[in-house]
């Protein structure tokens, strides 16, 4: 007796899985707001680097929310491109 068809386990573990790479937005935010609060500190401490404070910064936000963007993409890719259901 099959109780669940192969397309809707495939679908529902594709459902958990995007929701997993969507609790990485969780680690991003953290990581945004350590940044932002680092480079408030650092200019607070030296005014006269706050050029390079800010430059770096922003390239670190720059490279959290790129991975934060990939994440987005794979769980919209699970959800309505599924790959997988193809190879059933």
């Amino acid at each position: 007796m099959n109780l669940v068809t192969p397309e809707a386990f495939v679908l529902g573990l594709s459902a958990i899985g995007a929701a997993f790479t969507m609790v990485a937005a969780l680690g991003i935010g953290i990581g945004q707001g350590l940044i932002g609060m680092k480079g408030v500190e650092g200019v607070a401490r030296q005014p006269e680097a706050k050029s390079d404070i800010l430059q770096t910064m922003l390239v670190g936000q720059a490279v959290t929310e790129t991975t934060g963007i990939f994440a987005f993409i794979i769980s919209i890719v699970l959800l309505f491109a599924n790959p997988f259901i193809g190879m059933l």
